[in-house]
């Protein structure tokens, strides 16, 4: 196991490369597109376990000052009444909760401190196959080049070609029924507390919002859409009819939802929401999956980079110190699987209760509070099996 091949090149594929490197396999990550993504996207939930896993390969310093902390979630009904509030760290990791970082500055962050380690990444190469080659594995990329390794790690997301090469019966992602959109305010001076994210639960669409300057508030919303929409439907509404379309679903709504579309340029809108509850085969011959293309989470659950993070820790640490590949992916899976497929569960729940009926609601409304305060009153040990989780990366891994 000297020479990984790593497919994909957005935020589980370059921390997966860097762990590797420091256990002492070589790796090279090629990504399909030609352009990288800074620029691209809106803004991600980096939680206190997904810094931990960073922390395990040295590069939890480097995350530190990209975002805005974001101690606790505040959670509110459309008429304004506070259903309850939650903090966004666990028993072991009390003080320091999760951050908001745009995704672009992630992506640059890992990207720059990976090529700075020596790990290269190799942008315009799209795997379109893949075979076992002896004792390694013969990689093909749509531009004719060919490449052989030790092994080859998916993580290349939510379409992954790798998992399919896997498992020609993998299944195919599922629709949630809620669209994503989201953008950033400026010039809007609002009363809330700096870095506390506020989740309005409005009657036709959830908004959540939060202060991170002087003048400025970042925001996500999620408009349903019982069908899946088609990329070219989904391209055919411009950032004035999304503008419009979110100002319609949230009138009447309390919060400061229409001051804040009102005061954000450019509105990124339209992304449909899909996970992956389980799936069934992770790995074959010398090849496996990790991050999304494993196991993708709603947005909801606030935890996609975090588990693409700990895949990568993880997986490094299990071909580090078990004898061949079998033995390491098979470990690999007892220490991830149960762990992300709870996750994905929990997403799914969340995102269903974003725009419930009118019986969904008055449930909701009087369970949260009862909920909030359970969680409030054991401090934080409800939600310690998320954000607690840690990775001793010096720990020998054992069959």
């Amino acid at each position: 196991m000297t020479k990984a091949i790593v497919v994909g090149g957005g935020l589980a594929g370059p921390v997966a490369a860097m762990a590797l490197h420091r256990a002492g396999i070589d790796a090279t990550v090629y990504e399909a597109y030609e352009r990288d993504a800074v620029g691209v996207g809106a803004f991600l939930t980096l939680s206190v376990n997904g810094v931990d896993a960073l922390r395990a390969v040295g590069v939890d310093g480097l995350v530190g000052g990209l975002g805005h902390p974001t101690p606790r979630m505040a959670l509110h009904n459309h008429h304004g009444r506070e259903l309850g509030e939650f903090g966004t760290s666990g028993t072991r990791t009390r003080g320091a909760g999760s951050s908001t970082v745009r995704r672009s500055d992630l992506y640059r962050a890992l990207r720059d401190e990976t090529v700075r380690r020596g790990v290269a990444i190799v942008p315009g190469a799209r795997l379109v196959d893949a075979e076992a080659s002896g004792t390694g594995v013969l990689a093909r990329f749509a531009d004719g080049r060919t490449v052989e390794g030790d092994l080859l790690i998916g993580a290349d997301g939510l379409r992954s070609r790798v998992r399919t090469l896997i498992d020609p019966a993998a299944p195919a992602p599922r629709y949630v029924p809620l669209l994503n959109a989201g953008g950033f305010a400026r010039g809007l001076r609002l009363s809330d507390e700096r870095g506390v994210m506020h989740m309005l639960f409005g009657r036709r669409c959830f908004f959540c919002w939060m202060v991170v300057g002087d003048d400025e508030v970042w925001w996500f919303a999620n408009p349903p859409q019982p069908t899946e929409p088609t990329r070219e439907q989904l391209a055919a509404i411009g950032h004035d009819e999304a503008r419009a379309r979110l100002r319609t679903l949230l009138a009447g709504d309390a919060g400061p939802a229409l001051a804040v579309l009102d005061h954000t340029e450019r509105i990124e809108y339209g992304w449909p929401t899909y996970d992956l509850p389980s799936v069934p085969v992770w790995h074959r011959d010398r090849m496996i999956v990790i991050g999304d293309a494993a196991h993708t989470a709603a947005p909801s659950s606030g935890q996609g980079a975090a588990m693409a993070f700990e895949d990568g820790v993880q997986l490094a640490r299990c071909l580090r110190d078990l004898p061949d590949v079998p033995a390491a992916f098979a470990a690999y899976e007892k220490l991830r699987r149960r762990r992300v497929e709870r996750v994905v569960a929990q997403g799914k729940r969340v995102s269903g209760s974003k725009v419930p009926g009118p019986v969904g609601r008055l449930a909701r409304d009087l369970a949260m509070p009862i909920f909030a305060r359970l969680t409030a009153r054991n401090d934080g040990a409800a939600l310690a099996w998320l954000y607690d989780h840690h990775i001793d990366w010096a720990a020998p891994v054992k069959a």
